[in-house]
């Protein structure tokens, strides 16, 4: 993900907003796009403040509840297509769903 602009940035395009001018020439009089505009005055609306929200997955990512049974699993001298077939096996896992003929363990 991409870094968050500075507060400063932040603040003066908001305060340019709320002077008076639109959401359409506030991001060309800073060259920052549109989105962030209307995505910065919301976040102003809704919680009074310019810092930036959390970025990513809470508790980490999507994958760290599967870890432990991956390391298990690589410890010994497993490879990348044995380690796919032994997930397959423990659930159906599909590569390509447009492809049948691509689908591991769901038929």
């Amino acid at each position: 993900m991409g870094k968050s602009h500075p507060i400063a940035l932040r603040s003066r395009v908001v305060a340019f907003v709320e002077d008076g001018h639109s959401h359409r020439e506030a991001p060309r009089h800073f060259r920052v796009s549109p989105r962030f505009v209307n995505n910065l005055v919301i976040l102003k609306r809704e919680t009074g403040s310019l810092s930036p929200r959390r970025q990513g997955h809470v508790g980490g990512g999507k994958l760290n509840a599967h870890g432990d049974w991956v390391r298990q699993r690589l410890d010994g001298e497993l490879t990348l297509d044995e380690l796919c077939l032994d997930l397959a096996g423990a659930v159906s896992l599909c590569i390509a769903p447009m492809w049948d003929a691509f689908c591991i363990g769901s038929g």
